[in-house]
């Protein structure tokens, strides 16, 4: 992408998204790395997002008091140091611009800011003071601007706990700073600087209170935090002209914290992630966006478990669509060959479907109950199905113009009445014999040849008979012997066609097998890789509440601490809870598959048991008549 393009347009009160850029976002197919930046307007917000795109130009900086940015603009870039990657920036619109009249979308797009972003930029000028805090009012509102599971009231996620699962980092950029990094005489850091500004009093009452609520949203729903002071860049008369200068003409001090800043973001700034900590790449966080402006629009509160949920059947039908176009062009070399025995089209089969199977893996998730991957394993067995049947068809249709062809002169013999003759049936099945030789003779006729040669011998039975009878040479008791030697010539054939059948059916079932053999494994395989998603995610929202509640302890919040352990405690035992259930239902999942499996096998070998006996049945052989065998 050259330039930033407007992703979600505020304008006349409303916010909507941009065509252009969510077309743009669903034709990347790479993983994402979301950075959002946020602040009051005229702060310096599109500066940064301009250095981590590593251009001077951009995003508009502008120089007077109006606000540039109006709602959202994306400018995807690729990741600096993640190979394969996009870096994804969002400048936002300045919060708190009066010429807007209308503030209530500052709080949505604040929210918006959130929901899309693996780390969040909060912009502000001056120092990390009260007054500073307080115009960060949005994170006061977030349990009402935005719900992490439909079926949780906000009581329940006012506690933080669901939220920090799922919001971004935090990133504080303090412009313009002119204090000395010192408490009590020492030398702090900025990370030091913004967790003392972010400090409880003790206490009770309103005012501290007040003072502790703010502090207290953004310690539990941003546990990740880091700060960053920039000096000015230069002084206050060339500060118009900002995005002119040459970067030499900057300060020194200005541009080591940028340099730093970038540098972190770039190193540090993880993939964007969902509930289940499934990885988003552009098409996805596309989908994210429509469904969360389309909810904001509709006057309702966006849901991060319902957003997911249909981006989830959205993308997991792509990887149905995706995984079949796999399948089918990993059977286009073979289907341009047909005929071709059942043991080549088996294995390219078996090959490709592995193929479509690993695709749809790799691009799915929260497919509940596996309901994508049945759908994808009912598209594949349809499209075999038809492959295999044009296959026979193929083959059926080279078999039987070949024996027309072969015939050809013997059917011309018939309409001559060559063989209506004294020794007539002795060329006609010396000219019979020579056919069925040539046709054995003729390689590749594929899986129905034994089929069509007992149509083609049965077809010629009444016309071979009829020679046999009114051969005037032959007396009645050699008309008999030929006839029972037809017959035995038939019969065999029937035999050979059934062991062709059998063949074909043994490795219908062998390619069933192993495709459910694979199927279960795959399943296993996806099951357990969201667990351990899952559990990373648990892991880590729960070590942050745990640093939280050491952190009360050792600012003497004993009450706060002690609901912090219950809260802990709380949720080791829902995540349990949930764990158990989870693995319950996955069992009972592959248990019932398992199932259909055992009852598909036992009506395949049934059909196998019948073929076999027909192909054993035994013939009574006699010497060879008009077939050579």
């Amino acid at each position: 992408m050259d330039s930033p393009m407007c992703l979600v347009n505020n304008a006349d009160g409303e916010l909507r998204v941009e065509p252009e850029a969510i077309d743009y976002l669903k034709g990347l197919k790479q993983k994402v790395v979301v950075v959002a930046v946020v602040g009051l307007y005229r702060t310096g917000k599109s500066y940064l997002m301009n250095k981590l795109a590593q251009k001077r130009n951009g995003f508009a900086l502008g120089a007077t008091i109006q606000s540039k940015t109006k709602g959202i603009w994306m400018w995807c870039v690729p990741h600096p140091e993640k190979t394969d990657h996009t870096l994804v920036l969002l400048d936002t619109e300045g919060l708190g611009d009066v010429e807007k009249g209308d503030a209530k979308n500052d709080a949505w797009i604040f929210s918006l800011a959130i929901l899309l972003s693996s780390t969040l930029v909060y912009n502000s000028r001056g120092t990390i003071d009260n007054d500073a805090v307080e115009k960060l009012q949005y994170v006061n509102e977030l349990t009402e601007r935005i719900k992490v599971k439909s079926t949780t009231d906000n009581e329940e996620e006012g506690e933080g706990t669901q939220f920090m699962q799922f919001f971004p980092n935090f990133v504080w950029t303090v412009r313009d700073f002119t204090l000395q990094l010192e408490i009590d005489g020492g030398e702090i850091t900025p990370d030091q600087y913004l967790e003392n500004s972010l400090q409880l009093k003790k206490g009770y009452g309103k005012k501290i209170n007040d003072y502790n609520v703010p502090r207290e949203c953004i310690r539990n729903f941003f546990p990740s935090r880091k700060c960053f002071v920039f000096p000015s860049p230069t002084t206050p008369d060339n500060m118009h002209r900002l995005d002119s200068m040459d970067e030499a003409e900057l300060s020194e001090s200005f541009r080591e914290v940028v340099d730093t800043f970038c540098r972190f973001i770039y190193q540090e700034s993880r993939m964007k992630t969902v509930i289940g900590g499934h990885t988003l790449t552009g098409e996805m966080l596309g989908h994210l966006v429509t469904t969360y402006v389309e909810t904001i629009a509709k006057g309702n509160v966006p849901c991060l478990e319902n957003a997911v949920l249909a981006m989830a059947k959205i993308e997991n039908q792509a990887a149905v669509d995706e995984g079949l176009a796999v399948y089918q062009k990993g059977m286009e070399d073979v289907k341009a060959l047909f005929p071709v025995d059942i043991n080549q089209l088996s294995e390219n089969h078996l090959r490709s479907e592995t193929e479509a199977t690993q695709t749809f893996m790799k691009r799915s998730f929260k497919d509940e109950n596996e309901e994508f991957l049945k759908a994808l394993v009912e598209a594949i067995g349809n499209h075999s199905a038809d492959l295999f049947k044009q296959n026979k068809d193929a083959s059926e249709n080279k078999c039987k113009a070949l024996l027309e062809n072969l015939s050809a002169q013997m059917d011309q013999g018939m309409k001559e009445g060559t063989y209506a003759t004294p020794g007539g049936y002795e060329l006609y099945c010396n000219h019979h014999d020579n056919i069925v030789a040539q046709y054995r003779a003729e390689p590749n006729k594929g899986v129905r040849a034994e089929e069509v040669l007992e149509q083609f011998l049965k077809g010629k039975s009444a016309e071979s008979n009829s020679i046999l009878q009114a051969d005037k040479k032959l007396t009645e008791n050699e008309k008999k012997i030929q006839a029972e030697k037809m017959k035995t010539a038939e019969l065999e054939q029937e035999k050979e066609a059934s062991k062709e059948k059998q063949a074909e059916m043994e490795r219908t079932i062998e390619n069933i097998s192993r495709g459910q053999e694979k199927y279960l494994r795959e399943m296993e395989e996806k099951m357990e890789e969201e667990r351990k998603q899952q559990q990373q995610e648990f892991n880590r929202t729960l070590d942050r509440r745990m640093q939280e509640q050491k952190y009360l302890l050792e600012m003497g919040h004993k009450e706060k601490a002690e609901l912090m352990r219950q809260e802990i405690e709380e949720i080791k035992k829902n995540n349990q809870l949930e764990r158990d259930a989870n693995t319950q239902n996955q069992k009972a999942l592959l248990d019932g598959y398992k199932q259909q499996a055992e009852e598909q096998n036992k009506k395949m070998e049934a059909l196998m048991v019948a073929l076999n006996n027909k192909s054993q049945a035994p013939v009574h052989v006699v010497e060879r008549g008009c077939m050579v065998m």
